[in-house]
């Protein structure tokens, strides 16, 4: 059919019964985005330009870290090509839903919940092939949909990269700030620069950088090793004006407590990574409380 004029084209398309449903539906969702977002104090967005630097490592001792601090606290992982937070915390089972329909979050203790696309997926080893809008739609899930309630703070773990999944925090979660992940050598500091450019450019706060994977003594010997060199993280911290959180070690028994699904801050907090990630975790608190 052809109508007459723009206007009586316009207002017929305003009467579909599809559009106006798909309408109330976004505004229902935005809504409760909304919602779920003020019961949250702080948004932390872990990020980083590669893969491979400990980015999800890092999220899961931060989140951790904070819940032992008595502080309540999300982790959101928003990988959904490559999940692994849900190794990483120990979740084995399905999350449950509400009587409302809401996503309940896997409760980790007394201040900690969890949710990852892993843990929605019957088969884990299924790959997930989603464009754009499917992610984006995710993402909004896993705030307004998920039963969250009152926060101190929200650590978002997302995939490496500037692709869908950060602008889509970005746009969701918009007064997020960022912890740039990187390992000190230069083909990771040459990403990580990316990642500061985009944080310019979406204009998200910076609360600084971690170097993740730097120098460690070594056991037997104590000689300093330096399996990435070290001194990356500082130098393109200061160059590019931001404040340097601190450099953790490597250490073994990260990838240890990984696979047991216990972050390293919660199952040895002695260990020379634990100590170093103290510092870390007091740079980023100091900052916002």
């Amino acid at each position: 059919m052809l109508y007459d004029s723009v206007d009586q084209a316009k207002n017929k398309s305003a009467g579909c019964p599809s559009q106006n449903q798909q309408a109330r539906q976004q505004q229902q969702q935005e809504e409760m985005i909304k919602k779920s977002l003020s019961r949250i104090k702080h948004k932390i967005f872990v990020l980083s330009g590669k893969g491979g630097v400990g980015k999800s490592s890092v999220s899961a001792n931060l989140a951790a870290s904070l819940a032992e601090k008595g502080y309540m606290t999300g982790l959101m992982d928003v990988d959904l090509h490559g999940p692994s937070i849900a190794q990483m915390m120990g979740m084995k089972d399905l999350l449950d839903v509400s009587s409302d329909q809401k996503l309940l979050p896997k409760k980790i203790g007394d201040n900690l919940k969890v949710v990852s696309i892993q843990a929605l997926m019957q088969d884990k080893d299924q790959a997930i092939i989603w464009r754009g809008p499917a992610k984006t739609g995710m993402i909004k899930q896993f705030i307004g949909s998920v039963e969250w309630g009152d926060l101190d703070f929200l650590v978002i773990d997302a995939p490496p990269g500037t692709g869908d999944e950060p602008i889509s925090v970005v746009q969701t979660i918009p007064e997020a700030k960022a912890v740039i992940v990187t390992t000190p050598q230069e083909v990771a500091l040459a990403d990580v620069r990316k990642s500061i450019s985009f944080c310019k450019t979406v204009k998200m706060e910076t609360l600084g950088i971690v170097e993740n994977m730097g120098a460690f003594k070594c056991p037997h010997c104590n000689e300093v090793i330096e399996l990435f060199k070290s001194g990356g993280g500082s130098m393109t911290a200061k160059k590019e004006g931001l404040k340097f959180l601190g450099s953790i070690p490597f250490d073994t028994a990260v990838v240890k407590s990984g696979d047991e699904g216990v972050p390293v801050v919660i199952q040895d907090k002695n260990s020379t990574f634990s100590l170093a990630f103290k510092e870390v975790v007091d740079n980023i608190t100091k900052q916002l409380i």
